[in-house]
């Protein structure tokens, strides 16, 4: 089988070794174990810091694209001049394909969806990696992406894979959702007793999506109201200097404690020992972290957007936060002294979240190969 891969994502080559953002090499992994050949076509450079990693397998082929950029009267000129071009060569590289994977949400993307309309035979996956509700304010472009996507009228033969279950979806689109433990990883589900002092966790990039500072600033409100309770942050970001200020200029030093980045067995074992996993995001696809933490059993604190409402069964396993800024301390604290229900909605969390492993997830891969 020719696989061939589109997306925004940039593989780079290093020291001739073929590398990527590690998240999304991790699961190209599993799609790259079931084809014969693979070919990826995509930016080859990236300006930013990145967290990379090798593909497993080296012998891919990789077509270089430009990014294609708005964000200034010169760049989008330039984007512009070159769209023809990049039709051509994703038209051709479409046309040698056995199996087209569309890498979605992305601006090459949105130009892959209009070209592989000329391809209805085909067969094709498309992976889209961003928020699907369709009630939520999106860019244009993702708007767009999802209503081609979408319609069977103008793409054919294709399983559009998106995080949660969604009212009057067609049949192009199928749930999906990215796993991180095996089932040999799972250890005998340990109750919590929700001792105090309580013990959460916040794990991603400290910058404004994912809300660190606020999050900070939420355990302060919660201590000043007679909450003991602690935060363990992983990773780093934009934020970072922001944190490390406020924590020391009011006196959370002992109890808001940054590790910065940790390798993924570190982080698991903090969920282990976490009562609680926080993320009050401004908009997520499918947030890792949740259900990683659900998956130890921490209670998730987390904003109601994207597939949350469904991953929390609209807060009987966990606490869903409409507006961060509005969080009230009597009522959340209230909640989380509440020893007969925190071990229920732990365990439900633990049973939901334990029903998507690595296992299930590479087997529905190799069913849309």
């Amino acid at each position: 089988m020719n696989f061939l891969v589109i997306s925004d994502a940039p593989i780079l080559y290093k020291k001739g070794i073929y590398e990527g953002y590690a998240p999304y090499i991790k699961e190209m992994n599993i799609w790259l174990d079931s084809v014969n050949q693979v070919t990826f076509v995509c930016p080859t450079s990236y300006k930013k810091a990145l967290l990379t990693a090798p593909f497993n397998r080296q012998d891919i082929n990789v077509k270089s694209l430009r990014r294609l950029e708005f964000n200034s009267f010169f760049v989008a000129l330039i984007s512009i001049l070159i769209l023809p071009y990049q039709a051509i060569v994703l038209w051709s590289a479409m046309r040698k394909a056995d199996h087209i994977h569309l890498r979605a949400p992305g601006n090459l993307c949105l130009l892959a969806c209009v070209v592989q309309v000329l391809f209805p035979n085909k067969k094709k996956t498309a992976k889209y990696a961003g928020n699907w509700d369709p009630l939520s304010k999106q860019p244009l472009a993702y708007r767009l992406q999802q209503r081609i996507l979408s319609s069977t009228t103008l793409t054919k033969n294709i399983q559009v894979l998106v995080y949660g279950e969604w009212e009057n979806s067609t049949s192009n689109i199928t749930p999906f959702f990215t796993a991180s433990y095996y089932l040999e990883e799972i250890d005998s589900f340990k109750k919590r007793s929700f001792n105090k002092p309580l013990r959460a966790i916040f794990a991603g990039t400290m910058g404004s999506n994912k809300r660190p500072f606020e999050t900070v600033q939420l355990i302060h409100k919660l201590r000043k109201a007679g909450l003991d309770i602690v935060l363990e942050m992983f990773g780093d970001g934009p934020q970072m200097e922001d944190i490390k200020w406020y924590r020391k200029e009011n006196g959370l030093l002992d109890y808001v404690i940054l590790r910065g980045n940790q390798p993924a067995n570190a982080v698991k074992e903090a969920y282990k020992r976490s009562d609680l996993v926080i993320l009050l995001s401004k908009s997520e696809g499918w947030p890792k972290v949740i259900a990683e933490g659900m998956f130890w059993g921490a209670i998730p604190i987390v904003t109601q957007v994207s597939c949350v409402p469904w991953m929390l069964d609209n807060g009987s396993r966990g606490i869903l936060v409409k507006d961060p800024d509005k969080i009230k301390t009597t009522q959340l604290i209230k909640q989380l002294e509440d020893s007969a229900s925190l071990p229920k909605m732990s365990n439900a969390a633990t049973q939901w979240s334990r029903q998507y492993t690595m296992d299930t997830f590479t087997a529905q891969i190799k069913e849309l190969l």
